[in-house]
């Protein structure tokens, strides 16, 4: 048996609760977790006290029931579990391809005069639409984490 870190563990925790709001049917509570984990799983039963420790990383549940889970919320088993990006298709990734991360530090040299427009736009939209803005704008950013290119 593989034991995981508290950091892993945690990560693991936080990747998993994204996939969940992301999906067609989103689950919001441990209930709903193992229930719905438990239509899809042929093995023995998953309570809802399993599915807790899975979101708040007191536990990570072992790679089969890791990739049951990527299947049920349709993300890449690669970055569910580990946080690494998958490729679309088949083949690796070529050595050395870049990949857009969460947290890419921007240079404030290289930004284009399109960026400034945008964030021109941006500004003057009301407080609702700015929030609509950075919700698609972290989707389509986490997008790019999940899958390389």
């Amino acid at each position: 048996m593989v034991t995981q870190t508290k950091a892993e563990r945690e990560a693991f925790a936080e990747r998993l609760k994204v996939a969940l709001s992301r999906g067609r049917k989103r689950i919001s509570t441990p209930t709903a977790l193992a229930e719905a984990f438990n239509l899809r799983w042929h093995g023995r039963s998953v309570t809802p006290q399993a599915a807790q420790k899975w979101l708040t990383g007191a536990a990570m549940p072992e790679p089969g029931k890791i990739e049951v889970l990527a299947q049920l919320t349709s993300v890449p088993l690669t970055w569910l579990r580990y946080g690494l990006p998958e490729r679309r298709g088949t083949g690796a990734p070529a050595p050395g391809e870049p990949h857009a991360t969460r947290y890419a530090q921007i240079d404030k040299a290289s930004v284009t005069a399109e960026e400034l427009r945008l964030l021109a736009q941006l500004r003057l939209m009301p407080p609702p639409r700015r929030e609509l803005v950075r919700q698609l704008a972290q989707e389509l950013a986490l997008e790019s984490e999940m899958w390389i290119k």
